[in-house]
């Protein structure tokens, strides 16, 4: 009776998950699922995303999570807070909707949310 308990829970935590697409810079997409708390860093760094270095691992102390946000989900990702501001200094080709994939949580808001990668990392 114990596996009837776990394993509609283990269902609806599976239908829960946020699906992210990241799109190098080439072009190739990855869609990954993740889970709500953890980062876009460590869903990409999980599922072997290429392109997300993560030096620091999370620490916001290095730029190498860099991601471009697409315009449409800026809103619901929100604006750089002054540490992160910081280190996006140190990112290549830095634009408007930069930010450091460390720095954004997975919420269920986010589902479907598309991040694309810079040609290098700085």
């Amino acid at each position: 009776m114990l596996q009837d308990a776990i394993i509609p829970r283990f269902a609806r935590e599976y239908e829960t998950m946020t699906k992210i697409t990241y799109i190098e810079h080439g072009g190739a997409e990855h869609v990954v699922d993740a889970d709500n708390g953890q980062t876009i860093m460590e869903a990409a760094v999980k599922n072997a995303v290429p392109g997300i270095d993560a030096d620091c691992g999370g620490a916001c102390a290095c730029a190498t999570c860099h991601v471009f946000v697409d315009a449409a989900w800026m809103d619901k990702v929100g604006q750089p807070e002054s540490m992160e501001e910081s280190m996006l200094d140190f990112a290549s080709e830095r634009k408007e909707t930069s930010r450091l994939s460390c720095q954004i949580q997975v919420t269920d808001a986010l589902d479907g949310l598309v991040v694309r990668l810079p040609e290098v990392q700085g």
